[in-house]
């Protein structure tokens, strides 16, 4: 992950943040290239601080990379507001000594310099930031990440994909689909897995094709292995992506701690539930998901029975 400086200048009335970061294609909108440049190298998962008014007011997660288009470079952006903002002059003291020694978006003295828009800032900085927030740059991390579930994690390993140069088209293609639950990984699976292990549907119209070891993690065989992998009703795939059930390899179903219970009476789990036994060339996967995915607390947050 990478962290990225934004400069804000806000209109009277204009919102403090919106969905997108723009760079206006063409034009010294922003100042230096280097601002315009740099919309192109933040990467999926990239942590945004938003400074506007004199303070740091805003912690973003970049969702996709930069996309053309009429109007200019468009970033999307998720942004949460802090409660507390930050002033950097306030703090000039422990900010100088790791401010960025070229292209910094702050002066020695905490102030803004005008004409940059978007800078890398160094881990340093970002540490010293961290702690001077006080813990409120991880609780946005944390319901960024929580709201966007395993998407930019997904979406990174899409990005890493589409630029590595040993791979063909065809076989990008393969491993991008894979993701989706589609092409070679689903043909594969429905050789041996033929309704949602849970709810008995055979529709293969409404069953998702599920990675049991999360597809940004594993290695290219990984993706398109059907051993790796079990057909859901959604509501199922919901829970199993998020580590709120997992599988003993003899077929058990197993229920986090962390889930409310109030979504095993909605969905009419009644306990216990052996879905049946699970092919060897499974179990490896099954024991990385109950030992990686499985049980997580922040995946099955308990809210009020």
């Amino acid at each position: 992950m990478q962290n990225w400086w934004v400069n804000h200048k806000r209109t009277p009335g204009q919102p403090l943040v919106g969905a997108y970061l723009w760079s206006a294609q063409g034009r010294r909108k922003h100042g230096t290239n280097e601002s315009s440049r740099n919309m192109e190298r933040v990467q999926p998962g990239d942590l945004l601080w938003l400074h506007t008014d004199g303070a740091v007011r805003a912690i973003g997660m970049a969702l996709e990379r930069a996309t053309l288009t009429d109007m200019g470079r468009q970033l999307p952006v998720r942004f949460m507001q802090l409660d507390v903002p930050l002033q950097p002059a306030a703090h000039a003291s422990a900010l100088a000594p790791v401010l960025p020694q070229k292209h910094s978006p702050l002066s020695a003295s905490g102030a803004c310099i005008a004409g940059i828009y978007l800078a890398s800032i160094p881990s340093p900085m970002a540490a010293v930031l961290r702690d001077l927030l006080a813990g409120q740059v991880e609780d946005i991390e944390f319901r960024i990440t929580d709201s966007a579930d395993s998407e930019l994690a997904d979406d990174w390993a899409e990005q890493v994909i589409q630029q590595r140069t040993d791979l063909t088209a065809a076989q990008k293609l393969q491993l991008i689909r894979a993701r989706r639950g589609q092409g070679e990984f689903r043909q594969s699976l429905e050789k041996h897995e033929y309704a949602c292990r849970l709810s008995g549907l055979l529709d293969r119209r409404h069953l998702r094709a599920r990675h049991i070891k999360p597809w940004s993690i594993c290695s290219d065989q990984e993706k398109l292995d059907g051993f790796n992998g079990l057909l859901f009703s959604p509501h199922f795939d919901h829970l199993f992506a998020r580590g709120c059930i997992a599988f003993a390899d003899h077929g058990e179903l197993l229920v986090s701690r962390h889930l409310n219970p109030a979504v095993l009476r909605s969905w009419k789990i009644a306990l216990p539930i052996n879905v049946g036994t699970f092919k060897p060339q499974q179990h490896p996967y099954l024991d990385y998901h109950r030992h990686a995915v499985f049980e997580r607390p922040e995946n099955g947050r308990r809210g009020a029975p």
